[in-house]
């Protein structure tokens, strides 16, 4: 186990090697947050729109006061204010934005799922790949699931998605940290 991980010198290894406290922490977080998602999968899904909506308009503002200090324009102004409206938009109608952001969600889990397969295969034979290559598969899985039951999912299924990715990706992170403390200890 750890003469594998220790004979394996790729870059993300080896800054696990060096942080694997951090890669422990930020594990037991994610995978605190997942079980949070998952025991308010409403309240969960409803902030993620709720969010977005503020980050919206946060930037569409900044777009419209650089676009008319700038000069940039006017296809510069009306994304500055199409950007501002689809932000207030979500913020106002956090349950309509959840039914955009379930689209998103899935095309994420998909991608982010097939890239953590990739880094599994990356990182084999080192302790610890199978749970990054379970991570992703899940992610994958997941990702389509929810693909297929749109609009059926409902507001629901994004904090049940939100959370599991996280708990499994906070789950391969901390093993990934243990693994690592246990070959830099030997």
């Amino acid at each position: 186990m750890s003469q594998e991980m220790q004979e394996i010198g790729t870059p993300f290894l080896d800054a696990i090697k060096k942080n694997s406290g951090l890669t422990i922490a930020t594990g037991v977080v994610m995978l605190l947050m997942g079980i949070f998602a998952m025991a308010s999968p409403l309240v969960a899904g409803a902030s993620l729109a709720v969010m977005v909506g503020v980050l919206l308009l946060i930037g569409g503002v900044s777009q419209l006061v650089f676009a008319l200090k700038a000069g940039s324009g006017l296809f510069a102004i009306i994304l500055g204010v199409l950007t501002v409206i689809v932000g207030g938009y979500m913020v106002s109608n956090p349950g309509a934005a959840l039914a955009t952001l379930t689209i998103f969600l899935a095309a994420y889990l998909i991608v982010s799922g097939v890239f953590e397969v990739v880094i599994a295969f990356q990182i084999k034979p080192a302790d610890g790949w199978g749970w990054t290559f379970l991570s992703g598969a899940l992610s994958v899985i997941l990702g389509l699931m929810f693909w297929s039951q749109y609009p059926l999912s409902g507001a629901w299924a994004i904090g049940i998605l939100l959370g599991i990715k996280l708990l499994f990706s906070g789950l391969s992170l901390l093993m990934l940290g243990m693994a690592a403390r246990s070959a830099v200890k030997n």
